[in-house]
C-alpha cells in the first residue's frame, strides 16, 4: 500500500453538474450556501475538523491531510492526491512480478494484504478454469460473501470498479463501512467518478478505474498524481457488499443530489467564519 498526502485547500470552486457526475474547476471564485427556495434540500454546509490525517512518517506529498466531517454526519471531505491501487483485479499480481501492479505493494511473505493467502500464508494461484491462469488471487477487503475465497471474482476488480481506498483506523472514526458512497474530483482536469470505498489501505488511492474516469494516469506501478484530487464520501450508505458499476452510479448520484448536490458541495469548500478568522 502507498502513501498519499496533500493538505486540504479550502479555495476552490467552479462546480458544474455534468452527465452523471460533477466536476470542479480551480477558478477562486467564492460561493456561498443557501437553502433552496422550496426549502427541500440542505445546501448549508456546517463542517468540522475531523483530524488533521498523518498515517506515517516521512510521507510522499509531505503534509498532513485536513479530514472534514459534516457535523450532521452526511458526508465527509478531504482533498490528496491519488495514488493507483490494482487489488482485486484478477491479473493484479503473479510469481514473475509482471501483473498490473509491484507485488511489493500486495504486503509480504507471512503478511499479505492485497493476495489470498492459505493457512501457511503461501499466495493461492489461479487455475485453468480462472481468469488468469497462473497469476494469484488478488483481494480487496469488500468481497461478496456469496463467493468462496478461491473465486478471484468475490474481490472488487479495480480495473473495472472505481473505488476508494481508506485507512482502518480513519474509517472508523468518521464513521465509513466498506461498500459506502462516494464522489471523486479531479480539480485539474473538472472530471469526476461515482465510486465505492472497496478497500483498506493508505489515504489518498483510488483503483484503477477510478483514476481512468478522473482523466489520472491509470498505472499501478507508476500511475497516479500528487494533489488536486477531492474526495466526498457519504458514510453509512451502502450495503457492505461489492455493487455492479450501473448500481455505484445510480445509487450515488440519488445520494448526492439528495444531500445537496453542488450547492451544498459550494459552500462546503468555502471557510466559515471561525475558520476564515483563525487563518
Amino acid at each position: 500500500m502507498r502513501t498519499t498526502n496533500r493538505s486540504w485547500m479550502v479555495l476552490l470552486a467552479g462546480v458544474a453538474l455534468v452527465p452523471a457526475a460533477v466536476a470542479i474547476a480551480q477558478d477562486a471564485v467564492r460561493l456561498e450556501g443557501t437553502m433552496d427556495q422550496a426549502g427541500s434540500v440542505e445546501t448549508s454546509c456546517n463542517r468540522v475538523l475531523a483530524t488533521d490525517y498523518d498515517p506515517h512518517k516521512g510521507e510522499q506529498f509531505g503534509r498532513n491531510v485536513s479530514i472534514w466531517q459534516l457535523e450532521d454526519g452526511s458526508a465527509v471531505l478531504f482533498q490528496s492526491g491519488m495514488t493507483i491501487d490494482a487489488d482485486g483485479a484478477p491479473n493484479a499480481y503473479n510469481p514473475e512480478n509482471t501483473g498490473l501492479d509491484d507485488i511489493s505493494n500486495a504486503g509480504e511473505p507471512g503478511h499479505w494484504e492485497g493476495i489470498v493467502a492459505n493457512g501457511e500464508g503461501m499466495p493461492l494461484v489461479q487455475g485453468p478454469d480462472d481468469p488468469f491462469p497462473g497469476y494469484y488471487i488478488s483481494c480487496t477487503a469488500l468481497w461478496d460473501r456469496t463467493k468462496p475465497p478461491t473465486d478471484p471474482t468475490r474481490f472488487v476488480d479495480a480495473s473495472k470498479i472505481p473505488y476508494i481506498v481508506l485507512p482502518g483506523a480513519l474509517s472508523r472514526q468518521i464513521g465509513a463501512q466498506l461498500g459506502d458512497f462516494a464522489v471523486v474530483f479531479n480539480t485539474r482536469n473538472s472530471r469526476s467518478a461515482y465510486a465505492i470505498f472497496a478497500d483498506i489501505g493508505t489515504l489518498g488511492e483510488g483503483s484503477m478505474a477510478l483514476a481512468s474516469k478522473l482523466g489520472i494516469w491509470a498505472d499501478a506501478r507508476n500511475g497516479g498524481t500528487r494533489g488536486g484530487v477531492l474526495y466526498l464520501l457519504f458514510p453509512g450508505t451502502g450495503n457492505r457488499q461489492p455493487r455492479p458499476i450501473e448500481e455505484i452510479e445510480s445509487a450515488t448520484q440519488k445520494i448526492f443530489e439528495g444531500w445537496g448536490g453542488t450547492d451544498r458541495l459550494h459552500s462546503c469548500l468555502v471557510p466559515n467564519e471561525s475558520e476564515a478568522s483563525a487563518q
